[in-house]
């Protein structure tokens, strides 16, 4: 049975089937990949993700922790610089095994399509309620919190039955990206990037954005928290490099039109975090592009990515087009990601 009747304004539900949960990655097709392929000229590759202990500290999200390491052990000891020779005196190994506690969307990260949603009348009751993209359901398709551990028997207390990475780790993402150089126009001062703003770049630059293409800002954001070296500054780091101005209709309809298959930035949000105001009294949504984007199109969101080497590259190069290799952890349920990305040039 369909999960809804009706479906958002201007979103993708339903263009890829009543059971996608890909959405614009669709666009990702084996064309793609050899367009993307075919930008490799030098073979020279960057990565592009931060050491997954940066920023440092929780100043950039409260919620969102630094990685925890610790070795694994059972009744013989820790497995860390463990002697061998402890199980059988002719072992001559010395053996180390760790393990993580991981907030995923802490560093470089993908946001998944089931990490915001939106209240809607999909089924026409005049009640709307919780939805992800495509209509699944928050509290059935993605369920949690869980206290009694999981109706799943393993012991989650949170999972995405539907729109987990799992579904982009499959996807194996890989095709043509495209980098737009917003730090080159307008530094590193605080900016709300609009239509206009961001169209003088394109034009200026000669970049030329086609559809299944992926789309990188360079920011200069990352470079400022790596300068920071753990250490950041809350005021500065809420207040520096570009942010798209989310509550711009026209840059909305432009992500919309422009059929790009990701969205990718080096800073914190993509978008301004928070937004400016919203409507007046009227309902509407606290993150506008994470709205459109992951709840509407269908369109991942990538944050907090290390442009810089590339960035400086294509510059030099004036060059814009890349081929990206961007899979996320394959971790079954999960609502966001670690990625760490390649591009090749």
């Amino acid at each position: 049975m369909k999960r809804w009747k009706h479906r958002p304004e201007g979103s993708t539900w339903g263009d890829w089937g009543d059971d996608d949960q890909l959405g614009r990655l669709n666009l990702i097709t084996p064309k793609k990949v050899l367009e993307g392929i075919a930008e490799v000229k030098e073979g020279r590759s960057f990565c592009l993700s931060l050491p997954l202990d940066f920023p440092g500290g929780n100043v950039l999200n409260p919620r969102r922790l630094p990685p925890v390491l610790s070795p694994t052990g059972d009744e013989n000891g820790w497995r860390f610089n463990f002697l061998t020779n402890q199980l059988n005196p002719l072992f001559q190994d010395v053996a180390s095994d760790d393990r993580v506690i991981l907030t995923l969307q802490y560093s470089t990260q993908w946001d998944t399509l089931a990490h915001v949603g939106g209240m809607f009348d999909a089924d026409g009751d005049g009640v709307p309620e919780p939805l992800y993209y495509n209509g699944f359901k928050a509290g059935t398709d993605v369920v949690g919190p869980q206290p009694d551990a999981g109706r799943d028997g393993c012991g989650h207390l949170s999972y995405a039955h539907k729109l987990g990475v799992e579904n982009m780790a499959a996807k194996a993402i890989q095709g043509r990206a495209v980098l737009v150089d917003l730090e080159k126009h307008y530094g590193r001062d605080h900016k709300y990037v609009s239509y206009d703003d961001f169209k003088k770049v394109l034009d200026a630059d000669k970049v030329v954005v086609e559809p299944g293409d992926m789309l990188l800002l360079y920011t200069g954001f990352t470079d400022e928290i790596v300068k920071m070296n753990k250490n950041v500054d809350p005021a500065r780091a809420h207040a520096m490099c570009c942010v798209l101005d989310g509550r711009d209709k026209r840059l909305l309809q432009w992500i919309t039109d422009s059929q790009i298959s990701a969205l990718i930035a080096d800073n914190y949000g993509v978008e301004a975090v928070p937004a400016r105001p919203g409507p007046g009294n009227a309902e509407h949504p606290s993150l506008p592009i994470h709205n459109h984007c992951l709840f509407k199109l269908g369109l991942n969101l990538g944050e907090i990515w290390w442009l810089k080497d590339l960035a400086l590259h294509l510059r030099d190069k004036k060059r814009s087009r890349f081929l990206l290799t961007a899979p996320p952890l394959r971790l079954p349920g999960a609502v966001g990601s670690p990625a760490t990305p390649v591009a090749t040039v």
